[in-house]
């Protein structure tokens, strides 16, 4: 059985994979087939779990191909949340931030919050339809995660170590950098 972490990205899916690394019946990757294309971007190989917030752009592929066979994960975090952290990455190389506001809603000079809120509320409702008539799936919400990762290792059967598993979730991964942070750097910067 194939796994599949849906999420907007800023949602903890980078942890997620590394708690899932320590499941010794599934192979777990983060993004891991990103940059293919057609029937090859979906490729997984059984007994995989992949995270990859672009999936959400990909679900009738994915539909088509692994359609209720596969064990779906909607991972979630406060959507306020979500968007603040995005609003904190407008010009990144390979924003899918940038990308949405740029590219699907054509108004590539314009930047905020909004946008960034928009962009969530859309992927989180894509997956939502999605899902709505897969048998195996769950909800996952980055607030209460280590017991949401608890219900989903029971779910998919995984086995190996749990406690090593929950204990990736105490560490936090790719965090955006704060914008007092940019500053004094860029001011550091100017100064060399």
């Amino acid at each position: 059985m194939n796994v599949f972490i849906l999420c907007t990205g800023r949602s903890g899916s980078m942890t997620f994979i590394r708690a899932c690394q320590h499941i010794t019946n599934y192979t777990a990757g983060h993004e891991t087939r990103s940059t293919l294309l057609g029937e090859d971007r979906i490729a997984y190989p059984d007994q995989h779990i992949e995270a990859d917030n672009r999936l959400s752009w990909m679900l009738g592929k994915l539909g088509k191909k692994y359609g209720k066979d596969a064990f779906y994960v909607h991972l979630k975090r406060d959507v306020e949340a979500t968007a603040a952290s995005f609003n904190r990455r407008w010009g990144r190389a390979r924003s899918i931030i940038d990308a949405y506001t740029e590219g699907i809603l054509m108004r590539p000079r314009e930047r905020g919050l909004e946008f960034c809120a928009d962009y969530v509320d859309t992927v989180h409702q894509n997956v939502g339809y999605f899902l709505r008539d897969k048998p195996n799936r769950i909800q996952v919400d980055l607030e209460e995660a280590k017991t949401g990762f608890r219900r989903f290792w029971n779910a998919i059967g995984a086995e190996g170590d749990l406690e090593a598993a929950l204990a990736e979730w105490d560490i936090r991964n790719n965090p955006s950098v704060s914008p007092s942070m940019v500053d004094r750097v860029r001011s550091f910067l100017r100064q060399i």
